[in-house]
C-alpha cells in the first residue's frame, strides 16, 4: 500500500462491504448456537452464506473497476474500537479485494465439495459452522484497515484452525495436530502482537495510511526501529504461512479432513503472512532493506526444504503440504524483492489458490474412492477408474510445475526472474527448487494413476459425486487460464501497482517467453518428472517404503523439524518447568513453611507458660521483682 489518498466509500457493495464478514460470520453462528435443529439443513446455510459473500465481492470488484484507478480505495468506517486509539475500518483497494474475491471464491467452492465429502459425517451441521467462522476471519484480515483489526482476524484464522484441524478430536493424531498448530502460531502472534506495539509507541496509530505515512516521511523513526518491526512483522508471518522456521505444524494439520486442507493451503491461513508483508511493504520491507533482505532469505529456504520433504512423503496429503511450503516460500520471495515483486507474489498467490485447491479436493477425491487410504504406495492404476479426477489432478499437477502456458508458468517464473534480476543466487536456487517440484510432483501422479494396481482387497474404487468433482472441474480451468489472464499485457500488475506503490505503465517489465531463467526452469523441470518416470513409472512400486538413504529419511523426518524444535525449545522448556517447581517446592513453599513452623513453635513454647494457675503467676512477678531490684543495685554500685 503507497500513501496516496484514500476516499470514503459513499454507497454501492464496497458502502456495505462489512456484510462480505458478517454474513458468513452469521451463518457460524447459527450453526454453532441452533444444535441439532440445524443439522438437516446447516451445510446448505453455510453454503449460501459464503456465496452470498462471493457475489458481493464481485460486485464490489466491479464497482472498483469503474473508478479510476487513482481512486480505487475506498475506506468503510464502522465504529470506534478503542476512544481516541483505534477507528475500526474497512480498507476495500486492490489488494484487499483480490484476497476477498480468492477467499470467497475458492472458498465457496471448497463448502461445495464439502457437501458430498462430509455427507455421512454426523458432525457436518458443526464443520460447515467451522468453515463460515473460518472465511469470516479471513475476510476480516484482510479487509481490516487498521493493525488491530488485521490482528483480530489473524487471532480468528487461528481459532478456526485449531477447531477444524482437530474436528475429528475423537482421534488423539487429530487432537496432537491441533494443539501443535496452535502453540506454533502463537509463537508467530506473539512476535505480530510486539510488531503493533512497536507501531504504535514509534509511529502513534494503528491505521494503514497514517502508520505508512509516518514511517515513509520526514520524522520517520531510526532505520534500526523499522527494521525490528520488520522482523517482528516477519515471525508473524512465518507461522501462518508456515515458513522457517515455523513451519512444523504444517503437515501435521493433514488430520483434518481434506476440505480443510484444501481452505488453510489454498485460499486462506498460509497466505495470510504474505498478505501481511505485501501490504507492510512500502513501510517496513523496503527494497534493499535487511528485512526484505531477511524475507527473501527465509522464501529461499523454505521453498527448497518444503520441496525437499514433498520428495520422500508417501501420504498424498503430507505431500501436498510439502509442496504448499515450498509455493508459499516462492511467494515470500517475491515479497521481499520490491513492488514488481509483490505482484509477482499475489499473482502466484492467486494461480495457487486454484492449482493447489485442485489438488488438494482431488486427493480428497482419491481418498473417497479408497477407504480413505492416503498411502500412495496403495494406489495405482487409477487413471482409468477416476477419469474426472485424475483429468482435473493432471492439470492441477501441470500448473504447478510450471508447464508452458499453465497458470503456474506465468507467476512462479515471474517470481524467478524477479529474483534473478535482484541476485542470481536466489534465482539460481529458485529454479533448483522448481526442478525439485517436477520430481515429486511427477512422483504423485505416477504412483497415484498409473503402473500396477496395488489396492487393498476389498477397495473398489469409484468416481465421486458430481457435487465433489464440478468444484474440480472449475478449480481446473482456472489452473489453466488465470495465470495467462493476470500476467500477459502486465494486467495484474496495472490493477495492484496503485496500492502496493509498484512501477508506472511505462515502467513494468514484460513477461519473456523465452529466456535463461525460464528455458533453464523448464529443463531441470524435465529431468525431475524423467527421474519421476524411471523411478516410480516405469519401474514397479513396492508397497512398503524401502528404508531409503540418509536423504531419503531425512526428507522423510521432515529435516528433522520436529526434533530441532525439541531439542531448542521443548526440552530446555521442560527443564525450565522442573526448575521452577523445585524453586518453588524448595524455596518459595520451604520459606514460608519454615516461617510457619517457626512461629508455631515459638507460640507453642510460650504457650506453656500460660497454664491457669495464680501461684505460677505470682511466682512469675515474684522472680521479675527480684531481677529488676537486683539490676537496679548492680547499676548503683557503679
Amino acid at each position: 500500500m503507497n500513501t496516496a489518498e484514500i476516499y470514503n466509500a459513499s454507497g454501492g457493495a464496497v458502502g456495505v462491504a462489512w456484510l462480505m464478514i458478517a454474513l458468513p460470520l452469521l451463518g457460524a453462528a447459527i450453526l454453532l448456537l441452533g444444535g441439532r435443529r440445524t443439522d438437516r439443513w446447516g451445510h446448505l446455510l453455510g453454503v449460501v452464506m459464503s456465496l452470498a459473500s462471493f457475489v458481493l465481492a464481485v460486485l464490489a470488484f466491479t464497482q472498483l473497476l469503474g473508478l479510476p484507478a487513482e481512486q480505487r480505495r475506498m475506506r468503510v468506517g464502522l465504529y470506534e474500537f478503542i476512544p481516541g486509539m483505534v477507528d475500526m475500518g474497512l480498507l476495500v483497494d486492490q489488494l484487499s479485494i483480490s484476497f476477498a474475491l480468492l477467499i470467497t471464491g475458492v472458498g465457496s467452492l471448497i463448502h461445495i465439495y464439502s457437501i458430498g465429502y462430509m455427507a455421512h459425517d454426523p458432525g457436518r451441521r458443526r464443520f460447515f459452522g467451522y468453515l463460515n467462522l473460518f472465511v469470516a476471519a479471513m475476510l476480516l484480515l484482510v479487509l481490516a484497515d487498521n493493525y488491530i483489526g488485521l490482528f483480530i482476524g489473524w487471532e480468528g484464522v487461528g481459532l478456526a484452525s485449531y477447531l477444524l484441524i482437530g474436528f475429528w478430536q475423537y482421534k488423539p493424531s487429530a487432537a496432537t495436530a491441533a494443539q501443535k498448530a496452535f502453540i506454533v502460531n502463537r509463537v508467530g502472534d506473539f512476535g505480530l502482537l510486539l510488531a503493533i506495539f512497536m507501531i504504535w509507541t514509534h509511529l502513534g496509530s494503528f491505521a494503514f495510511a497514517d502508520v505508512f505515512a509516518k514511517a515513509t516521511g520526514a520524522d520517520a523513526p531510526s532505520q534500526g526501529v523499522l527494521t525490528a518491526i520488520g522482523l517482528l512483522l516477519l515471525l508473524g508471518a512465518c507461522g501462518k504461512s508456515a515458513q522457517l522456521p515455523l513451519q512444523s505444524w504444517l503437515l501435521d494439520a493433514m488430520e483434518g479432513p481434506t476440505p480443510v486442507s484444501a481452505l488453510i493451503h489454498a485460499a486462506t491461513m498460509v497466505t495470510a503472512g504474505v498478505y501481511l508483508v505485501v501490504r507492510s511493504g512500502v513501510a517496513f520491507f523496503p527494497v534493499g532493506s535487511t528485512a526484505a533482505l531477511v524475507v527473501t532469505i527465509v522464501g529461499v529456504a523454505t521453498l527448497l526444504a518444503g520441496a525437499i520433504i514433498g520428495t520422500a512423503k508417501d501420504d498424498i496429503k503430507k505431500g501436498l503440504a510439502g509442496s504448499t511450503m515450498s509455493q508459499i516460500g516462492y511467494m515470500m520471495l517475491g515479497a521481499g524483492l520490491g513492488p514488481v515483486g509483490y505482484t509477482f507474489a499475489i499473482a502466484h498467490l492467486i494461480t495457487h489458490g486454484f492449482f493447489k485447491a485442485n489438488l488438494f479436493l482431488g486427493a480428497g477425491s482419491i481418498m473417497h474412492a479408497m477407504n480413505d487410504e492416503v498411502d500412495m504406495r496403495r494406489y495405482g492404476g487409477l487413471r482409468k477408474v477416476l477419469p474426472i479426477t485424475f483429468a482435473t489432478f493432471f492439470i492441477g499437477y501441470l500448473a504447478i510445475i510450471g508447464f508452458p502456458l499453465l497458470s503456474g508458468y506465468f507467476t512462479k517464473d515471474g517470481i524467478i526472474e524477479t529474483a534473478m534480476e535482484h541476485s542470481p543466487i536466489l534465482g539460481w536456487l529458485a529454479v533448483l527448487g522448481a526442478g525439485i517440484t517436477g520430481f515429486y510432483m511427477s512422483r504423485m501422479v505416477f504412483m497415484t494413476f498409473f503402473g500396477e494396481r496395488r489396492w487393498d482387497d476389498g477397495v473398489k474404487p469409484h468416481e465421486s459425486p458430481q457435487v465433489m468433482t464440478w468444484p474440480l472441474i472449475i478449480l481446473s480451468i482456472g489452473s489453466v487460464f488465470l495465470g495467462g489472464y493476470l500476467v500477459l499485457n502486465n494486467t495484474f500488475m496495472r490493477w495492484l501497482a496503485p496500492a502496493v506503490g509498484g512501477p508506472a505503465p511505462e515502467e513494468m517489465p514484460a513477461f519473456h517467453f523465452v529466456s535463461v531463467p525460464g528455458l533453464s526452469t523448464l529443463a531441470l523441470v524435465a529431468v525431475g518428472a524423467a527421474i519421476a518416470w524411471m523411478k516410480y513409472g516405469r519401474a514397479e512400486v513396492p508397497v512398503v517404503a524401502p528404508r531409503g538413504s540418509f536423504l531419503t529419511n531425512l526428507a522423510r523426518r521432515d529435516l528433522y523439524g520436529d526434533a530441532i524444535n525439541e531439542s531448542l525449545l521443548m526440552r530446555p522448556g521442560q527443564w525450565l518447568t522442573r526448575l521452577a517447581v523445585f524453586f518453588d517446592n524448595r524455596g518459595v513453599d520451604g520459606v514460608v513453611n519454615g516461617l510457619a513452623a517457626a512461629v508455631g513453635g515459638t507460640s507453642g513454647r510460650l504457650r506453656r507458660l500460660q497454664n491457669g494457675f495464680a501461684r505460677s503467676y505470682a511466682l512469675s512477678i515474684l522472680f521479675g521483682a527480684a531481677v529488676v531490684a537486683g539490676a537496679l543495685l548492680l547499676v548503683g554500685n557503679i
